[in-house]
């Protein structure tokens, strides 16, 4: 390999047949004279425009066609035909390295002459960069076969997104991440749009798995019910105000109505009911509090019986002494009911953790912009997480998260992306420069995946996930399956 040219932040390197490069590999520009060493990242493998090649290609089937023999004593054809399978290396700069040590310089220029250029196994960079740490949790393999672990500790604290087309494993990584976290005592809440991720604790042949005990799946109105006492009147409100967008004058008037109901040890949902019956306001007041009434009643998720209600409070103090999940079921719910529990849950989590009474909580959103309220997405990623919730987004719809929140994300895992608006939209936010995203994302097969951000030190890397065996769930039910038709009868 030959150094060719570097313009601003991209070299260009001339590759020969028989030296294996592939899109997403790592090369050493090593120039001994500086005593100092360029790691490079291959993004685009092109041919090298020679001047004449295109010549030669047009002459070629005319000379094989032509009647004789041909005569060739200093075999200049095998040196045509080297030229010919000439590569042209299109690369990024990451860092360079000196004394041993990786710095963000990239400023300085290697010697065409004095270089000397190889590959570089992505598994010696990892480790140089030192991506394992105290907490591993292995992500899968490289392009180069070489398996690779990841930081739960580059998790903690930190704003994570995960993206990518539907059906290349979006929510097979997610929940890798999730029993990771879990294995190190972590307490994980998944809202979980498709129940999908009910049976974690379960292996494929649905025997329990070692997370068995540590998974615990809520479905709202049947085995997660609250009470007005457990919820108490700054999360209804919220829940009144946010989700079921009760206007001002009539929340001044539901307070009074909740302080007279506490005052009398008479708080309840029929409790409730009875007083907005009987409560002397103004009429459109009235109908407004009754349709919001009638909207909680209708969820299921409130209760008047201690005996059913479960104690968020409790299960989370539990959760956090050894780790697990919480899993949210949502599948079932109706858009207003799901904004409901939502509210419900993010305020609780507020409530408590700014009380300190549960440890840091990280939370798993599946497609975030179907339940959660516009003015959320900076309050998550900012204000929600000083109080100790990290958020990781999942979505197959980019375009769906703001920009800025792309542009405070810690980690990203990208996942195969056609659509150019989509490949766009992502490059002018994340924390990489454009054209290596959309050059290396457009041609991810599935289950793989570019990773950017911290628990990559920000050296992209392209990752294969491995498998897990647990009852993933995600799988799209097919018609033209054998085992579908075989079973309607």
């Amino acid at each position: 390999m030959r150094l060719y040219k570097k313009t601003g932040n991209t070299v260009h390197i001339i590759s020969f047949p028989g030296e294996d490069i592939e899109k997403g590999c790592y090369l050493l520009i090593e120039d001994k004279r500086a005593g100092k060493s360029m790691i490079v990242q291959v993004i685009d493998v092109q041919f090298a425009n020679v001047p004449g090649v295109m010549e030669e290609l047009l002459r070629e089937p005319l000379i094989n066609e032509s009647r004789g023999e041909d005569v060739d004593p200093f075999d200049i054809t095998s040196h045509i035909l080297y030229v010919q399978d000439a590569r042209l290396l299109i690369c990024k700069v990451h860092g360079t390295i000196r004394d041993g040590k990786i710095t963000s310089d990239t400023s300085w220029l290697p010697s065409r002459t004095h270089s000397v250029i190889y590959r570089l196994p992505i598994e010696h960079l990892l480790e140089t960069i030192n991506i394992a740490g105290k907490y591993p949790i292995p992500l899968g393999e490289t392009i180069e076969m070489s398996p690779i672990v990841i930081d739960a500790s580059n998790l903690d604290g930190k704003l994570n997104i995960i993206t990518g087309r539907k059906g290349v494993g979006k929510s097979h990584l997610s929940k890798l991440l999730v029993l990771g976290l879990i294995k190190h005592g972590a307490t994980v809440i998944i809202l979980d749009l498709n129940g999908e991720y009910r049976n974690l604790g379960l292996n494929t042949i649905g025997e329990k798995n070692e997370f068995y005990d540590r998974i615990h799946a809520l479905i709202p109105g049947e085995n997660f019910k609250v009470t007005l006492g457990q919820t108490g009147l700054p999360v209804l409100m919220r829940i009144l105000i946010h989700a079921l967008n009760l206007p001002g004058t009539s929340s001044r008037e539901f307070k009074h109505i909740w302080h007279f109901l506490e005052e009398r040890g008479m708080l309840s949902m029929h409790g409730l009911g009875e007083a907005i019956r009987r409560w002397q306001c103004n009429q459109q007041v009235k109908d407004a509090l009754f349709s919001r009434y009638y909207a909680l009643l209708h969820t299921n998720f409130f209760t008047d019986d201690p005996q059913e209600a479960t104690d968020f409070e409790s299960l989370l103090q539990r959760t956090g002494k050894e780790g697990g999940a919480i899993i949210i079921d949502l599948s079932g719910l109706a858009s207003v009911d799901r904004q409901i529990v939502v509210e419900y849950i993010l305020a609780k989590l507020q409530d408590l953790l700014s009380q300190w009474k549960i440890k840091p909580i990280f939370l798993f959103a599946e497609e975030a912009h179907l339940y959660l309220r516009e003015t959320y997405w900076d309050d998550i990623v900012t204000r929600m997480r000083h109080f100790g919730i990290f958020t990781t987004f999942i979505t197959n719809q980019p375009n769906t998260i703001k920009e800025n929140i792309y542009r405070q994300a810690d980690n990203i895992f990208i996942f195969n992306f056609i659509n150019e608006h989509d490949l766009e939209f992502i490059s002018r936010a994340a924390k990489v420069d454009a054209e290596t995203l959309s050059s290396i994302v457009r041609d991810l097969p599935p289950h793989h995946c570019l990773v950017l951000g911290d628990v990559v030190k920000n050296f992209p890397v392209i990752v294969k996930v491995r498998q897990l065996d647990v009852q993933t769930m995600g799988e799209t039910r097919l018609f033209f399956k054998e085992e579908n038709i075989a079973g309607i009868k």
